[in-house]
């Protein structure tokens, strides 16, 4: 039986393969530009794509200000974010949203409170490297649940330490002190001597049910910290997504990868305009022409996020730019799924009208936006 399920696993990958060298012969892509960064990781069986992602942006960043590469944990920033997550959701009465989500300014937010520590240092991984948070998170929850519903008379402060303690049972006490090339750090003082500033990094968005240039919290689910972004236009936000790239930058995004046309067993995410011909069933289509795609508008956008048909599925991380056989351009979007029978070692091409579709929000350094538009904002 094992011995089937492993020719079964590489028949599969091979027929990956297959398409995916199809799909390069009707598209023909051409590298346009590619932000080094670090190698693809996998977040498993966790809700943890926003760290994973976050973190792979500052690796990026730490590169492009000469700091070499560095592979920074992810772990640290989930257990350092937790307990203010549970913080929250009690002061909320349960209102708040208590997951292993969140964005991508957390990782920010983690930074700047509670500093960093590299992967080396602290890990917590299992044995057998297989993140899975199922069982803790389902711990956890209770935990949180149980308090709220506790009445006042009984409620006491140890929760926070059970809390603390489940915490440290499933991913281990992080460091206060470590030593890493032969350097003693503090996670805080290993931070500074990156020279990572939170406040040099920006959140967009781009919805009409707010006003442009103005910044507001993001009505989304993971959003539990209740982090602002600045509105700009559509057009702006791939602009100034565009132009990072373009200027050595990459860029933080989160987007919803619900959709039929993003496949990244095949390393490809497009938008087409009449997915009926492309189907070949509910979930599955076919990848035989070079589709054309919907040309999005402000309006499709923001109707598609009102009646939560965009929703912030993942953050991902983009790191380049090609372009295909008619010149219409993509981004190089690294992910957190590993390699292992993914498209393309782990990345993915995502078409501009996919990005402008189904992007919720990016981060970027907020000196790659380009200067009209960060005069509009404010900035």
């Amino acid at each position: 039986m094992n011995l089937l399920l492993l020719l079964l696993a590489f028949t599969f990958a091979d027929e990956k393969e297959e398409m995916i060298e199809k799909i390069d012969s009707v598209y023909q892509f051409e590298e346009i530009v590619n932000i080094e960064n670090t190698e693809v990781k996998n977040q498993n069986s966790t809700g943890t794509c926003w760290t994973f992602a976050g973190n792979s942006f500052i690796e990026s960043e730490l590169i492009r200000m000469g700091k070499g590469q560095h592979n920074l944990s992810e772990m640290f920033i989930v257990r350092n974010m937790y307990p203010i997550k549970a913080d929250n959701y009690v002061r909320f009465h349960g209102t708040a949203q208590f997951g292993q989500g969140a964005l991508s300014h957390d990782v920010l937010v983690s930074i700047k409170k509670f500093g960093v520590v590299p992967e080396e240092v602290y890990s917590a991984r299992p044995e057998n490297d297989y993140l899975n948070h199922t069982e803790m998170f389902g711990i956890l929850n209770d935990i949180v649940n149980r308090v709220v519903k506790t009445s006042p008379n009984d409620r006491t402060p140890h929760w926070k330490n059970a809390f603390e303690g489940v915490l440290d049972a499933y991913m281990g006490t992080p460091p206060n002190e470590f030593t890493y090339q032969g350097n003693k750090y503090t996670p805080q003082s290993f931070a500074k001597s990156l020279g990572i500033n939170a406040d040099d990094y920006i959140d967009i968005t781009s919805f009409t049910h707010h006003p442009f240039y103005e910044s507001f919290i993001l009505e989304v689910p993971d959003n539990f910290s209740r982090g602002y972004y600045h509105n700009v236009k559509m057009n702006e936000m791939l602009e100034i997504a565009e132009n990072a790239l373009n200027n050595g930058y990459s860029v933080d995004w989160g987007a919803d990868v619900s959709e039929a046309g993003f496949n990244s067993d095949y390393g490809l995410a497009i938008n087409p305009k009449d997915l009926e011909t492309m189907r070949i069933k509910k979930d599955k289509i076919k990848w035989d022409s070079l589709y054309q795609e919907l040309d999005i508008t402000q309006e499709k956008r923001q109707k598609d996020f009102d009646n939560y048909l965009t929703q912030d599925d993942h953050g991902m991380h983009i790191v380049g730019i090609v372009k295909d056989a008619q010149g219409r351009k993509y981004f190089i979007v690294k992910n957190s799924w590993g390699t292992e029978n993914r498209g393309r070692g782990g990345y993915l091409y995502v078409s501009y009208s996919y990005f402008m579709h189904k992007t919720t929000s990016i981060s970027v350094h907020k000196d790659a936006i380009p200067a009209p538009i960060k005069s509009k904002m404010k900035l």
